[in-house]
């Protein structure tokens, strides 16, 4: 009997997020095929909530706190003993792995999901110089055209080594999900589902929201928990809208929050092709969203006045337009749900994530 391969997979961190949600959806999907190592760099793991029960994966953590010498040659030893068939690196926080399997001949596939605040207006020249010495014979995989067009023109990776693999979602299961249940209150339930970082900018969406509430009743509800929460907290009370505003943590299922919003909104300064844009599209929501990355592509083209640029006002007037016209909006979901059917199928990413990683 062959024996099953072995993907060792490096993240930045294993706390909940697209990347990670991807990956479990793979192994998920995968089962008994392969197995599997996940070592989270910063030994947060709240992502394994994701993974079925069962599967053969072992989760690791790295020494903290040391220099980056030091960490690549950890990397290197970790490499030589478990001797994976392929190396899986999840973003630059994970760079240090893609260096330390240089000289081992390791396979290595390189995934790319967006920019922290530090590279959402400009790549940094050291980055750049980086990746495109590190990940040259690399296969590196984009789910953005954004950060596809990035690695060609800027990294100048070697084009027949970038793969293009959208993400994929599971429609039926953003679709047919129970409503959460939310606080009593009044007016277009407006949402949004997003760690509480910085490059979330989860203040302007305040900002906008206490700009809406003053022309129209509605209320905000925030999905997910992060170092930001008890500013944000602070900022929707200082606004004199923290009534109003229903901050929800982290949910294991937030298609059942999707089921409960009226609109979907984004208000981040970097995304390149988020997952809980997907999943709102395909929970049948009208989407008001800064302009970053694939957003507007990704949106059905009625959904598209409303991706607006990175300001509050922008993003108020969009959130007003879609609360003051109810039956616009709802046609706008539709045909939102109707384009992450058609686009964003989690079939066809199993696919070419199965053929890329020998599965």
């Amino acid at each position: 009997m062959t024996q099953r391969p072995l993907l060792l997979h490096v993240f930045p961190t294993f706390a909940v997020g697209g990347a990670q949600a991807r990956f479990a959806d793979i192994a998920n999907h995968f089962g008994d095929a392969a197995r599997h190592i996940v070592v989270a760099l910063d030994g947060r793991t709240g992502a394994r909530e994701k993974l079925s029960p069962g599967l053969d994966v072992r989760i690791t953590a790295p020494p903290q706190g040391v220099s980056t010498p030091r960490a690549i040659r950890y990397a290197y030893g970790a490499l030589r003993r478990t001797r994976p068939d392929v190396l899986v690196t999840s973003n630059w926080g994970a760079i240090d792995w893609a260096i330390a399997r240089l000289p081992t001949g390791i396979r290595h596939v390189h995934t790319e999901d967006g920019f922290g605040p530090e590279e959402q207006d400009r790549q940094l020249p050291r980055r750049v110089l980086t990746r495109r010495a590190v990940l040259r014979f690399s296969d590196v995989v984009l789910p953005s055209r954004t950060l596809l067009d990035i690695a060609r023109n800027q990294w100048r990776l070697n084009p027949n080594k970038l793969q293009f693999i959208p993400n994929g979602i599971d429609t039926a299961r953003c679709a047919g999900a129970a409503p959460a249940e939310l606080p009593p209150g009044h007016g277009a339930v407006i949402g949004t589902i997003a760690a509480l970082r910085p490059e979330k900018n989860i203040g302007r969406l305040l900002q906008a929201f206490a700009q809406l509430r003053t022309n129209h009743p509605a209320r905000l509800v925030i999905v997910g928990d992060g170092p930001q929460r008890t500013e944000l907290e602070a900022l929707a009370a200082s606004l004199h809208v923290d009534d109003t505003v229903h901050f929800a943590g982290h949910s294991a299922t937030p298609e059942r929050y999707l089921a409960a919003f009226d609109i979907f909104a984004l208000s981040s300064d970097t995304e390149q092709m988020p997952l809980s844009l997907l999943e709102a599209m395909a929970a049948g929501l009208p989407v008001a969203a800064t302009d970053v990355g694939d957003v507007r592509n990704m949106v059905a083209t009625e959904n598209r006045p409303f991706v607006v640029p990175r300001d509050t006002a922008a993003l108020a007037g969009a959130l007003l337009a879609l609360t003051g016209n109810g039956m616009r909006a709802r046609e706008i979901g539709a045909r939102n749900a109707a384009e992450a059917g058609a686009r964003f199928s989690q079939a066809r990413m199993f696919e070419a994530f199965g053929r890329l990683l020998g599965i």
